[in-house]
């Protein structure tokens, strides 16, 4: 009997310590301002919340939503963080980066050409209604 009573206890405590790692994290950042400033800070947070988990022994899916003003950081060609953006898509399997459609069509209308984004930007129909899905599903939300 207390060999039982060993064993079951030790299968919970081995199940209760594997239930207690390895959780999974959603954050959402969202730019909307065409500031390096602000962009910077986005993709610091980035990092800073993949590593936190990480150290955790965690998984983060992060995904980073620009509109408005803030889609000039996927603008190929003029996007300030540029070569961030291009380093932290390799480094980070987790991350994603979506581009406002509402925006991008704005941006080609202004200007009466292309505009094209980096390819590690998936365009979305619209930046906010993106932004709103993900808190729907769960998602924290993180405006720098």
């Amino acid at each position: 009997m207390k060999t039982i009573l060993t064993a079951i206890l030790l299968f919970l405590t081995i199940n209760g310590a594997a239930i207690a790692e390895g959780v999974k994290h959603f954050v959402a950042i969202h730019v909307n301002q065409n500031d390096p400033k602000v962009m910077n800070m986005a993709l610091n947070n980035v990092m800073n919340v993949a590593k936190y988990y990480e150290s955790k022994g965690d998984t983060v899916e992060i995904e980073l939503v620009a509109y408005g003003p803030g889609l000039n950081m996927f603008v190929e060609g003029k996007s300030p963080v540029a070569d961030r953006i291009s380093v932290l898509s390799l480094q980070l399997e987790n991350l994603s980066f979506s581009a406002c459609g509402n925006t991008h069509r704005k941006m080609i209308e202004k200007t009466g050409g292309p505009v094209p984004l980096m390819s590690e930007a998936t365009v979305v129909p619209s930046g906010v209604v993106r932004l709103i899905e993900l808190q729907e599903q769960g998602y924290a939300y993180v405006r720098p």
